[in-house]
């Protein structure tokens, strides 16, 4: 697994992810987990998801975070007793792992740092309820998931995969060559294979579907307004540096693309959206 992503920018994405992940679909996951779920996180970075699905499942809990990058993991332990402890719950640390005591249950946090992108074949699925995931599923192959979704047996929820329906506005000519460029970046491959890329709504139902299971998605969008400068910044960087790497003979008109943008948040005048969905996927009743 080779993208990488550092915490200051994790913290930052965390209130635009919060606010567009589907609060329906994790009901849904609530409703059908056991009394004292088990789950298991992939991709957990500094802890996001958890601290947005573990109130909405709201009772005691045992979560199993992978991810490749220990820093990230152990950054996310800090943020996670500091959140806890604004909202007046306790926390305790034995052997390791991380326990919120919250007023419905324990939620027990372990950590594992794991590299599971040149397969699916070590993630540890035997012994949870579910697996769950934010912002990773654009990153992966069609041929990874296929091999994931033969061994899954329990439900799962994805959040925030990339579709594709970014929108800055006002729109300018430049936007298309820098949708393009981003598009193709979107499908290298980041240590899983050929990434699905904003492909990866429409591909990861299908398969789930093939597999057997029961699929509903919802849309997840980030709505990034005028006064958030310095995030629309960091999507015009982070758009423009993609959109150069796979169109390395028209870096110069994306540069200046990028230099109008950043001209327009200065101004206040420009807003964004960039098109997420969320997938949950349900194993089939007999």
């Amino acid at each position: 697994m080779s993208e990488g992503f550092s915490a200051d920018w994790l913290s930052r994405r965390e209130p635009f992810d919060a606010r567009a992940r589907s609060p329906a679909l994790a009901a849904r996951l609530a409703e059908v987990l056991p009394a004292r779920p088990r789950i298991l996180e992939l991709g957990a970075g500094a802890g996001s998801l958890f601290r947005w699905l573990a109130p909405r499942i709201g009772r005691a809990q045992v979560w199993t975070m992978l991810d490749a990058d220990g820093d990230l993991l152990a950054d996310g332990f800090d943020r996670t007793a500091a959140w806890a402890a604004r909202r007046g719950w306790n926390v305790t640390a034995p052997s390791g792992a991380l326990i919120v005591h919250a007023p419905g249950g324990a939620w027990r946090i372990e950590a594992r740092v794991a590299d599971f992108g040149a397969s699916s074949a070590a993630l540890p699925l035997a012994g949870h309820d579910a697996v769950v995931c934010s912002a990773l599923f654009d990153l992966i192959s069609a041929a990874w998931v296929r091999a994931f979704a033969a061994r899954l047996a329990v439900p799962f929820l994805a959040c925030l995969t990339v579709d594709g329906r970014d929108r800055f506005i006002p729109p300018v000519p430049g936007d298309a060559r820098v949708r393009t460029g981003f598009a193709r970046h979107m499908r290298s491959d980041k240590g899983f294979g050929r990434a699905m890329g904003q492909d990866a709504p429409a591909m990861l139902a299908r398969i789930l579907r093939e597999a057997g299971f029961d699929v509903a998605s919802a849309p997840s969008d980030w709505l990034i307004p005028r006064m958030a400068t310095t995030f629309l910044a960091d999507m015009v960087e982070g758009h423009a540096g993609a959109a150069a790497d796979a169109l390395p003979a028209q870096a110069a008109p994306i540069h200046a693309w990028s230099d109008a943008r950043r001209r327009a948040i200065a101004a206040g005048r420009l807003s964004l959206v960039i098109g997420h969905r969320d997938i949950l996927a349900l194993p089939k009743k007999d």
